[in-house]
């Protein structure tokens, strides 16, 4: 199996700097259009069998450019959403940080758990589920994930067996990492496929 794992492109709330969380915040025109490219590029370099997203719209909107572009239907599931930021969903950037129960730093995250919300482990125990649900796939299926930067991080930490330790840089938005795996199921590779205009993506959480 191949798994491509995409960041969704450039929505309204990362233009604006707003934590989006489980908003529903649109792509931008721009994310649109990065969205296109990157599937069309992809499409000149792979065939695909599945495409799964996050329910979220910024994710299935990305993942629409690819379903039209490999003319493949769209999988949701909600293992795959967004870190639930509870009381700081919409919130600004800069605003939050202001705020003292607010925990910006990513290596203390692990347990903390904003009200109303969730910790990120929490959110790698729903990724790790996911994961284990592509186990009954064949093994010749090539799948795109459509998801979001925290869970993608958490993903990249699952296949690795790092947990609870994972990357504290974000993908780009649009970037794509690809997921080779052996015969025997272990992960080979996780390498990033800079496709469009994706190497040029703000890192935004």
């Amino acid at each position: 199996m191949v798994l491509y794992l995409i960041r969704h492109a450039e929505s309204v709330a990362n233009k604006e700097r707003i934590l989006a969380s489980r908003l529903p915040y649109h792509l931008t025109a721009e994310g649109k259009h990065d969205a296109d490219l990157i599937a069309s590029e992809l499409k000149r370099e792979t065939s695909l069998d599945r495409i799964i997203s996050s329910p979220l719209v910024r994710a299935v909107e990305t993942a629409e450019s690819f379903g039209k572009a490999f003319s493949l239907p769209i999988e949701t599931d909600d293992r795959l959403s967004e870190h639930d930021l509870g009381i700081f969903s919409g919130k600004g950037y800069d605003e939050v940080k202001t705020i003292e129960s607010y925990e910006s730093d990513p290596l203390k995250r692990w347990d903390w758990c904003p009200e109303g919300g969730e910790s990120y482990a929490m959110i790698a125990a729903r990724v790790k589920d996911f994961l284990h649900s592509l186990e009954e796939l064949p093994a010749n299926q090539k799948v795109l994930i459509v998801t979001h930067a925290i869970a993608l991080r958490l993903i990249h930490a699952v296949l690795k067996h790092t947990l609870p330790h994972y990357p504290t840089t974000f993908p780009n938005n649009g970037e794509i990492w690809k997921v080779d795996f052996t015969k025997t199921g272990a992960v080979h590779e996780i390498k990033s496929l800079l496709l469009g205009n994706s190497r040029d993506f703000m890192h935004r959480p």
